[in-house]
């Protein structure tokens, strides 16, 4: 009997996931029940489940999309190698004109994974980020991950890596609204003391974010004048991977660049 029920929940559940995987939006707990037919208690639970193990996910209306074990396993299994080949000279081309490091990042189950890198020229701020997690709300491409809705927050207080974090969520909020205005994210000081990161957007050919490339150095070269010129210069190449990966905007203003 104890077998037998085992199997039903597994089969429960995995009909749940496949709803929400097969179907053209997110999924709102309401649909989940309908669809299933069971007790609103045991779509709970069995959502839930899925929910904690990474395989679905909740946009910011609640409604149930596919987690991040799902979209990272797909994006490794299918175009990952294509997104490194297309990135490699726009990295190398923001490592040119910047000098400073220059990231390719995904986002993975509960931090930033970066994938690929180009060095900065310099001793002060070379730092290898590959393969190195780092948190969603106080670095440059969690922040674009986050403002564009396709990472979440863990539960729970923000952690405080610097005396810069934002730790609250309302702060945390009104900076991710000025990432999409700009169309960059700036983490400065929020992740190490004396290093700042500009970051920006990198969309596939249905216009979801998949990626984000960023730019980081210390302070005494990412100075507050210069970042609107690297944020500048990192969203025109960002946008150049995008347009490289199939997506095609109706209209794309691309910002004032400078010398960077």
């Amino acid at each position: 009997m104890t077998a037998q029920t085992g199997t039903q929940a597994v089969e429960r559940a995995l009909a749940l996931l496949v709803q929400v995987i097969e179907a053209a939006e997110p999924q709102t707990f309401g649909s989940l029940v309908e669809h299933a037919d069971l007790p609103k208690s045991t779509v709970s639970r069995l959502a839930g489940a899925l929910e904690r193990q990474g395989l679905l996910d909740r946009d910011q209306a609640g409604a149930f999309r596919p987690g991040a074990v799902l979209t990272r396993f797909a994006r490794r299994s299918s175009s990952t190698d294509d997104l490194l080949e297309a990135a490699q000279p726009i990295l190398e081309t923001l490592g040119r004109r910047t000098g400073e490091t220059v990231n390719l990042a995904i986002p993975g189950q509960a931090a930033v994974e970066q994938i690929a890198q180009v060095d900065s020229r310099y001793v002060l701020g070379a730092t290898n980020w590959v393969g190195l997690g780092v948190p969603f709300h106080c670095s440059a491409l969690g922040k674009v991950f986050l403002a564009h809705d396709v990472a979440s927050l863990p539960k729970g207080r923000l952690e405080q890596r610097t005396e810069r974090t934002l730790t609250t969520r309302d702060a945390l909020a009104a900076d991710l609204a000025t990432v999409r205005e700009l169309g960059y994210a700036v983490a400065a000081e929020e992740l190490e003391p004396g290093l700042v990161a500009i970051a920006a957007p990198v969309r596939s050919a249905d216009g979801v974010v998949i990626a984000a490339i960023s730019v980081s150095g210390p302070t005494i070269r990412l100075t507050p004048d210069r970042i609107p010129v690297v944020g500048a210069l990192v969203v025109t190449q960002a946008h150049a991977l995008s347009s490289a990966l199939g997506y095609s905007p109706r209209s794309f203003q691309s910002p004032k660049e400078g010398a960077a």
